[in-house]
């Protein structure tokens, strides 16, 4: 039976317990730049017992890897230094950490350069930007790689890809953004080969320890019906490649980590993805919350099904082994400090989420 305070190992990296920081966007990166208050921010949650911090996305370095203002930069010296600065003060508080690296594809706006994606499709399916050529999908690969290695070298306990939400990697894992119709689409794993060499370059260029996660969803930025895999056989064909090439841990991304995602098992995506791809799994969808993600970012009149209260159902799923770490989103803004109220079974004193602390890092 596994245990909320269990440490947990991946690769060279041992996780002192099985809270995760869950990476959220804050667009308090001015410039791209993280500064002091970003490295304070991650740090308090170290200090307070997360066993594991996923940064915010943080952008490779790609004309087209961005969509959004003040998002930190995952290259260049000034970006990196900020970085460094950022590890140095989550070690020194006893903390792990690790950076997702993003490239948000087909959500990008009409801007200049273009959004870049498998097919020039949106996430409605109409025409958005262009279709990326095989130069551009090595220099992506590579661009992937020499951030991973950045990472690598200052400090970092591993990485994260963002494979998820219907950004990059994860337009060309879908079916419904990817119509190539050369290697890099079609089937499952022909769609899985654009993340996969991803991560067998970043494997190549690391350590052997050194851990790569890997996000995935089934919905995407404001298609939440959507489903990447309609099937566990299908979904097996997506991870298998990603999984060979040399991934540790899938990061499973849900709206709500207590629903089935596959009709005739209680298993939710973490669970399923840990089944079949014999991997370590992070769970996550609304913990610790009493209003769940959803249109308009918020849906009010949440409730829970019957029985299911605190982190109950959570540590219980846990314990039977459903899935090995559990990521903690926004409740992890209103209280930095939630990691150490529930490991001592104190989350009655924790406050409930408010979307006004968005405004500030703190």
């Amino acid at each position: 039976m596994a245990s909320l305070d269990e440490p947990f190992t991946v690769g060279d990296l041992v996780v002192p317990n099985r809270i995760v920081m869950a990476p959220m966007t804050r667009m308090k990166s001015p410039g791209g730049v993280p500064g002091q208050d970003v490295a304070e921010y991650y740090a308090l949650r170290a200090a307070h017992q997360v066993g594991l911090i996923i940064t915010e996305g943080t952008y490779v370095d790609r004309a087209a890897a961005g969509a959004y203002e003040d998002v930190p930069h995952f290259y260049g010296e000034r970006s990196l230094a900020g970085w460094a600065d950022v590890v140095r003060q989550v070690h020194r508080a006893g903390g792990r950490i690790i950076p997702q690296l993003w490239h948000t594809g087909v959500v990008r706006p009409g801007t200049e350069p273009p959004a870049e994606g498998p097919s020039g499709l949106g996430l409605d399916g109409s025409p958005a930007g262009r279709a990326m050529t095989q130069q551009d999908i090595d220099d992506t690969v590579a661009a992937f790689t020499e951030a991973a290695v950045a990472a690598e070298r200052l400090g970092f306990d591993g990485i994260e890809l963002h494979g998820a939400h219907g950004y990059l990697i994860d337009d060309f894992l879908w079916s419904g953004t990817n119509r190539r119709t050369d290697r890099y689409g079609g089937d499952p794993a022909s769609r899985a080969r654009f993340g996969a060499e991803i991560v067998q370059a970043i494997r190549a260029a690391v350590a052997p320890g050194f851990p790569v996660f890997f996000r995935l969803s089934q919905w995407k930025v404001n298609r939440y019906d959507a489903r990447t895999a309609e099937s566990p056989a299908e979904l097996e064909r997506l991870l298998a490649p990603l999984a060979d090439a040399g991934v540790d841990a899938f990061h499973a991304s849900t709206r709500r980590y207590w629903q089935p995602e596959f009709e005739g098992s209680d298993l939710n995506l973490a669970g399923w993805v840990r089944r079949l791809s014999g991997r370590a799994t992070v769970t996550v969808g609304s913990v610790g919350l009493d209003r769940q993600y959803g249109e308009g970012l918020f849906t009010e009149g949440f409730t829970r099904p019957a029985g299911l209260t605190g982190i109950e159902e959570l540590v219980a799923r846990l314990g039977r082994d459903e899935f090995d770490l559990v990521a903690v989103g926004r409740t992890l803004l209103a209280n930095p400090d939630w990691a150490a109220k529930a490991l001592r079974g104190e989350l009655a004193q924790t406050v409930p989420y408010d979307p006004a602390v968005l405004k500030t890092l703190a």
